[in-house]
């Protein structure tokens, strides 16, 4: 699958007329899976999604060639004859995997793909009912013009467009449907930030007289050592220099410091602080071009010459503006984004029931954990505290989380979503 069309913002759900199923007393209607609000998860939307989830999990796997398998509750009959067929052959003396086995296996791939779909599904009803709510719409003109340009940077030839569509499991309508709930998402999100990139002369002064070291450049020192293991050899290596020998060859023949031995006792752009204590003082005390020591480390004796010694720099406070405009600018957009998430994410739990089978933590009755808050549910948390953006497919193959379907979309082609708004309880 082409990259660009696999970041789409997956924001989907399909609001078709599903399998009946039981009623139950927890607001879902028999034909569902859950209920956000007054979106209905339908059971054949569920069902059109994981074969999406299975299509692009098959096309993951490297040489798969074999037609995805939809694993297949509660028997897994299908799923096990398909492993059984397509299983490669067990090596020399292995026995073969047995029915019992295949069927751990597809009951594992199910349970992942649902949870994945699942939570797809409802984060998708989350931002459609928050954009409806802020009166956030976008225009089919805008999904088509943004599709278009998608797929003529993606799939500049019409049989390779033709070739992906067979191999997602997914049609046309479904992914103007993702295009669409991307618009929405990034609509949301500029909202949310509107305003937020305000930043005040005074606001800018206190973070440069706050953070001035951040603007600056400490005085650094290039040097040539020797470290040696005794006092000795320490005096004997300065003896050496003084009497003209070169650093390297110094080096080489009484340095027990691997690195700098090997670069003829060179260490460049060292600040104050970098080195061990009483090198340090002794570094930046001494005079340029004059030879030191020995001083004693933990590490041994070191003796050294400062060669070159760069000046501080610092950055004046017109110099900094742009960058502390942006940082806090940023910064108040990061807060208004985290402050709509927090009321985000409770507002649509609430709201968000599922049927049993097919809860997963996004649900308001899926099972707190014990002695702990618990953390936020899979694709229901935006990015950055924002609205989805969009990004690659979850592993296991589902469609990417997050998002939300919006109010209308293209006609029903196979589980995609119909025009109009969502079907009422």
């Amino acid at each position: 699958m082409s990259r660009g069309i696999r970041t789409l913002s997956a924001l989907g759900a399909v609001f078709i007329s599903g399998a009946g199923l039981a009623a139950c007393g927890n607001g879902v209607p028999g034909n569902a899976v859950a209920r956000v609000g007054d979106y209905v998860v339908t059971k054949r939307d569920f069902d059109h999604w994981m074969v999406v989830a299975a299509a692009s999990s098959a096309a993951a796997v490297p040489g798969q060639t074999a037609k995805p398998v939809v694993p297949d509750p509660p028997t897994f009959a299908g799923c096990i004859a398909n492993k059984r067929q397509t299983a490669p052959k067990p090596a020399k003396g292995q026995p073969a995997p047995n029915d019992t086995q295949f069927k751990a296996q597809c009951e594992q791939e199910y349970n992942s793909l649902r949870d994945q779909v699942m939570q797809f599904l409802i984060s998708a009803d989350w931002i459609t009912g928050e954009a409806s709510d802020q009166g956030v719409k976008v225009s089919q003109k805008d999904v088509v013009n943004q599709f278009n340009t998608i797929k003529s940077q993606q799939f500049p030839k019409p049989a390779d467009f033709q070739k992906f569509l067979s191999q997602s499991g997914m049609n046309m309508a479904d992914l103007l449907f993702r295009v669409k709930l991307d618009l929405l998402s990034t609509k949301l999100r500029q909202k949310i930030t509107k305003g937020q990139d305000k930043v005040s002369s005074a606001q800018i002064s206190k973070y440069y007289n706050q953070n001035k070291q951040r603007f600056g450049q400490p005085e650094r020192r290039d040097l040539r050592l020797v470290l040696t293991k005794t006092p000795g050899d320490a005096q004997k290596a300065k003896s050496a220099l003084g009497h003209g020998q070169s650093f390297n060859k110094v080096a080489k023949q009484y340095s027990i410091d691997q690195a700098s031995k090997n670069q003829g006792g060179t260490l460049l752009g060292v600040a104050k602080g970098q080195q061990e204590q009483a090198l340090d003082q002794a570094v930046f005390s001494a005079k340029p071009n004059q030879l030191s020591g020995p001083v004693k480390t933990q590490f041994g004796y070191y003796v050294f010459m400062v060669t070159k010694v760069t000046a501080p720099t610092q950055q004046s406070q017109a110099q900094a503006t742009p960058v502390i405009k942006q940082l806090l600018a940023s910064q108040n957009q990061q807060q208004a984004l985290t402050s709509f998430v927090t009321k985000f994410r409770k507002k649509w739990t609430g709201r968000t029931n599922c049927r049993k089978g097919f809860v997963v933590q996004s649900c308001s009755n899926f099972p707190k954990p014990k002695g702990g808050t618990g953390t936020a549910p899979p694709g229901a948390v935006p990015q950055q505290g924002a609205p989805p953006q969009g990004g690659a497919p979850p592993q296991g193959g589902a469609p990417p989380q997050g998002g939300a379907p919006p109010q209308g979309g293209a006609p029903p082609q196979g589980g995609a979503p119909p025009q109009g708004g969502p079907p009422g309880g």
